[in-house]
């Protein structure tokens, strides 16, 4: 078997996610089928950050095994023009052994974007418009309530079978002028699914002024329930942007 680090993007709109569901069309299955299309022979793919349906990628990982060795420079121009038009392999890289696409992860980033007036139609499917005023500045207080070391438990699945305890480097909010979106950054080495949208919502909520405070959101998270009913942010607005490596 031969090795590929590979580099994807893609618009998760129409999409189950990344990972492969027997019965949904998602991004692995798609470049499952379009190696297979171009040389004949079937891969394994496997990511370094599972998305959700919805959910856009920019920098996404994956490790690819494949029975035949192909030079990487042919294997990104062929694969790529069997592709559809919303995925994009950018990067090919050929690995000596297998490895797994966490080992050696330093940082992940994931951008969320919103919009406050109603984007142009080039820009809508990839944020959430919000049309009622929301504080920037209590936004920016709220989300410093995850930054650190934490239990998440209360942001995410409830389905978790192994430790919901993450650090999030850090979270901040930009404006983007050129898109006229609001864009909220987080970093960190991992996060559990559902995690990003759930911290968005919440932080997004207390600054509508929804009657939720910070020590609202600091209550939530300390008790550890994935029941409490602070809303998700839509999925649309998510990106995964880069992930760092050692």
């Amino acid at each position: 078997m031969t090795c590929y680090k590979i580099v994807v993007a893609y618009d998760g709109t129409g999409y189950h996610g990344w990972q492969f569901q027997p019965h949904a069309t998602t991004i692995t299955q798609v470049l499952i089928d379009s190696f297979f299309s171009v040389f004949q022979h079937n891969i394994t793919i496997l990511g370094a950050s599972r998305t959700d349906a919805g959910v856009h990628a920019l920098g996404q990982v994956a490790i690819v095994r494949s029975p035949i060795d192909i030079p990487v420079a042919k294997i990104k121009k062929a694969w790529n023009n069997a592709l559809p038009e919303q995925i994009v392999i950018q990067q090919v890289d050929k690995l000596d052994s297998l490895v797994h696409p966490h080992t050696g992860v330093k940082q992940k980033i994931y951008m969320y974007h919103f919009f406050l007036k109603r984007p142009l139609p080039f820009f809508q499917r990839y944020g959430w418009y919000i049309n009622q005023p929301v504080d920037i500045n209590y936004l920016e207080k709220s989300l410093q309530v995850f930054v650190g070391k934490h239990d998440f438990r209360s942001f995410c699945t409830g389905d978790e079978a192994q430790s919901t305890i993450r650090v999030v480097d850090s979270a901040e909010v930009k404006f983007i002028p050129e898109y006229g979106a609001y864009r909220i950054v987080i970093k960190g080495k991992g996060f559990l699914r559902y995690m990003v949208r759930r911290i968005v919502g919440a932080c997004l909520t207390a600054a509508l002024q929804k009657d939720v405070t910070i020590e609202d959101l600091r209550k939530v998270l300390q008790a550890k329930n994935p029941c409490n009913t602070l809303p998700n942010a839509p999925a649309k607005g998510l990106l995964l942007y880069q992930i760092l490596y050692e």
